[in-house]
């Protein structure tokens, strides 16, 4: 006999106003950034009691260790952000379900490492051969 046990986050993105994806246990919370009242709603939204309350009532608390700010385009206001007091980490590029995306958005990072995986592969392949 299984058990399954079923968690809802649909709630979570109720009384945030920057857009939320969702993903298994990942959240990521964005939006466009052009001034200090978009900065200010930005850090409100991190910073917000209900987003808090609402991990400790759900016991899914965020691991701001893993949680990180990446500024994405040109003139981009290098803003920090802070969550539950802790200054998060500024990030020039970050791995995402399996994927390198970087704040300039280009895929070179990714190439790469899809070739150096490729290159030990066909070592060991010759190694074993």
């Amino acid at each position: 006999m299984s058990t399954f046990v079923w968690i809802y986050i649909n709630d979570i993105d109720d009384s945030v106003a920057a857009k939320i994806l969702k993903f298994a246990d990942d959240t990521k919370i964005y939006r466009t950034v052009t001034s200090a009242e978009e900065i200010s709603a930005l850090q409100s939204d991190l910073s917000r009691p209900n987003l808090v309350a609402w991990s400790t009532e759900w016991q899914m608390l965020f691991n701001i260790d893993k949680c990180k700010v990446m500024h994405m385009g040109y003139n981009n206001i290098q803003a920090e952000y802070a969550m539950n007091d802790v200054k998060l980490e500024c990030v020039s590029e970050e791995k995402d379900l399996g994927v390198i995306v970087s704040d300039d958005l280009k895929s070179e990072k990714q190439c790469s490492a899809a070739v150096m995986k490729a290159n030990r592969m066909l070592g060991m392949i010759k190694r074993i051969l």
